[in-house]
């Protein structure tokens, strides 16, 4: 099916006459021209419709339009070095759909208001900064995507609905499944993909997440999409080397061809250039003494929070793993350290600013444990009689990485809160638009 001409591809049609629908960006002009910024989604270029040229009326029409107006433009596609995208329009005919009433995201680019702004998020979307982020982020994914499906991993979707917790049952949304049973949304695609890896050998679950935690930091959402390979007989190490090839091409592939957004969002050109494999690898104790050498208090076998994290960061210009964290702060199936049991086979990957983009790690295959590990948790052991079928059924060393959608677009493009980096985000306070 052809819709026609698009901006995105405006250059293959000089010389032509074209027929383009859209909006109006913005408007400038004279008695003599007006200068229409025209956009259709895949773009924006400049417009011209010229008083003699143009009949009366068309040029009368052009100066009335008002911002996000609909429109129809017609007229010839000229040659314009001095164009970002090396064209533009000039006018011969324009069809009014809706003449736009006051734009009010245009009065809150001269005085910005995060509130305010994420209330009238349907048109905030339509900005040129939000507009190419969200175009980075759709590639990013297709990136990803076609990275693993290059690799021989098999996509495999897992259910939003489950019956337990994977995480952590502090953090689950809990439904009505049905008059007698509750049900709750996933907080990870990961037990299930255990399941599938199984089956499959290299598999990866692509999908969105909820966690109810009470957390409003810039790097949290209640909705998001997450990334979640898992692979049989992978070891911890096999994961991070997964990890580190595919952070590393998306990024060079990412900056190779959508350098024009990561440009307009003045993303940091020189650190996206230096993210290549291989990535350095700390032990968790190691990364403890340096962020301690930074100034910052942490107790011993705790968690990282904020404040680790970015006083970690700064040592390094480019992504680093830490992996062995305590058994004691991770989830109920991450594997022992055979060498030393206070630690686990897990690895986070940090990036700029103290983001963790990817978390993950060997899963304990030793049943006798991972039930004890159940009850430790304070998990039903009914609830997980098919998750420990894995490995009563041909179980075996496996391993595997979530990677946060939102936390690595953020962390490509510059862009400091994940809630930019999602079209329509819920957060602990907000679930409109």
């Amino acid at each position: 099916m052809d819709l026609g001409p698009t901006i995105g591809h405006i250059k293959d049609y000089i010389g032509q006459d074209v027929t383009m629908n859209g909006w109006l960006y913005n408007r400038r002009g004279s008695k003599k021209i007006q200068f229409l910024q025209f956009r259709d989604g895949s773009g924006i270029v400049q417009a011209c419709v010229f008083k003699g040229e143009a009949s009366d009326e068309i040029f009368q029409t052009a100066s009335e339009l008002t911002q996000e107006s609909s429109i129809t433009l017609t007229g010839k596609v000229v040659k314009d070095d001095r164009s970002p995208i090396g064209a533009e329009i000039h006018v011969s005919d324009i069809t009014v759909h809706t003449l736009a009433n006051d734009y009010p995201i245009a009065i809150a680019d001269q005085n910005p208001n995060p509130d305010f702004l994420l209330s009238n998020r349907h048109l905030w979307i339509r900005s040129r900064k939000q507009h190419a982020l969200l175009r980075v982020r759709a590639y990013v994914v297709n990136r990803l995507r076609n990275w693993l499906d290059d690799h021989d991993f098999t996509l495999t979707d897992t259910p939003i609905f489950t019956p337990n917790a994977c995480e952590g049952t502090s953090t689950l949304f809990e439904v009505n499944y049905n008059d007698d049973t509750k049900a709750y949304l996933s907080q990870s695609g990961q037990l299930y993909g255990e399941a599938a890896a199984q089956a499959f050998g290299k598999i990866y679950c692509f999908g969105p997440t909820f966690r109810a935690e009470k957390s409003s930091t810039r790097k949290h959402l209640r909705e998001f999409w997450m990334l979640e390979p898992e692979i049989a007989y992978a070891s911890i190490e096999d994961v991070m080397d997964v990890e580190e090839q595919m952070v590393s091409d998306v990024v060079q592939d990412v900056l190779k061809n959508r350098r024009a957004e990561l440009e307009l969002l003045e993303a940091d050109i020189d650190m996206l250039s230096n993210v290549k494999a291989p990535f350095k690898r700390l032990h968790y104790l190691e990364a403890v003494e340096i962020i301690r050498g930074h100034g910052v208090e942490m107790e011993d076998m705790d968690d990282f929070g904020a404040p680790q994290e970015e006083a970690l960061m700064k040592e390094f210009n480019a992504p680093v793993f830490v992996h062995r964290f305590p058994t004691a702060i991770k989830a109920f199936y991450m594997a022992r350290d055979p060498e030393d049991e206070r630690f686990t086979l897990s690895a986070d990957l940090m990036a700029g600013n103290g983001v963790e983009i990817c978390g993950g790690g060997a899963r304990c295959w030793d049943l006798e444990w991972l039930e004890s590990q159940i009850d430790s948790h304070q998990l039903k052991q009914e609830d997980f009689k098919w998750y420990l079928d894995l490995r009563r059924y041909g179980g075996q060393p496996s391993a595997g990485f979530g990677l946060g959608l939102e936390r690595f677009v953020g962390w490509i493009t510059g862009v400091k809160h994940v809630r930019e980096c999602i079209p329509f985000p819920r957060t602990l306070k907000r679930i409109n638009p």
